[in-house]
């Protein structure tokens, strides 16, 4: 893991810099954003089209190289867009395309470069034409999405199920079992005897989470000044083999 060498008043300030990005032009793009949200990187998401609406407690983390993507593409109104619930882990990579609707519940995890439609996009005969066929896509409270894993039009994930990476979805997965391949099918049932702790059940405390975080970074960063942050950016050390 790479040394943060920041002081800690830096990444603070830091944390206020994607703040005031988050409010002045991401959420202006939002049909609807929660309290509580985790944004890392803001800049590098990005959203067209709506409505997009995102709960609460939100995890969302963008990269330079792995843009995520938040995508309405109708002309139609009255839809429903894509709805995001509470306490959701969105990676970096995540595209999320709708046509029509797209439902995301409470606890969902989405690994980097999963991929979630409502719609084939172009018919098989004739491709000039926008999508005709759209089917609501649903993923029930506390699935767990794959990395490069696809989920198709149509489709339904039960609660707690997972999808494994790179598996394409093009039926209804039911809840509490794990689903791999292509087409995704189902290999395993989840232990009933087992408890499941979801994000919400983990992270529903918000001063509690934010006190242990102001915690942990300050021990981490403590002793880390400017000029050695500097330092660092100028003349980074040699990782050891």
């Amino acid at each position: 893991m790479i040394k943060d060498n920041r002081p800690y008043y830096l990444k603070k300030a830091w944390y206020r810099l994607q703040d005031f990005y988050v409010r002045h032009y991401l959420e202006p793009q939002l049909a609807g954003l929660g309290s509580n949200s985790f944004i890392v990187k803001p800049w590098h998401i990005e959203v067209f089209g709506g409505p997009v609406r995102i709960g609460s407690h939100i995890t969302l983390l963008g990269c330079s190289d792995k843009k995520t993507r938040l995508t309405v593409w109708s002309d139609r109104s009255g839809i429903d867009g894509i709805t995001i619930g509470d306490h959701v882990l969105i990676s970096p990579g995540v595209r999320i395309s709708a046509a029509n609707s797209i439902s995301i519940a409470d606890s969902c995890m989405l690994a980097s470069h999963a991929y979630i439609t409502d719609s084939d996009w172009h018919g098989i005969y004739d491709r000039s034409l926008p999508p005709t066929v759209v089917s609501r896509v649903v993923l029930e409270e506390n699935v767990w999405v794959g990395d490069s894993a696809i989920v198709c039009k149509g489709v339904t994930i039960g609660k707690n199920s997972i999808i494994g990476a790179g598996a394409v979805v093009t039926t209804d997965i039911p809840a509490n079992v794990v689903a791999v391949g292509n087409p995704a099918r189902v290999i395993k049932q989840l232990d009933p005897d087992e408890e499941i702790i979801t994000r919400k059940d983990r992270y529903s405390d918000t001063e509690k989470m934010t006190q242990l975080l102001n915690t942990t970074e300050k021990e981490s960063l403590d002793g880390n000044t400017l000029w050695g942050w500097i330092r660092s950016c100028l003349f980074p050390k040699k990782a050891k083999p």
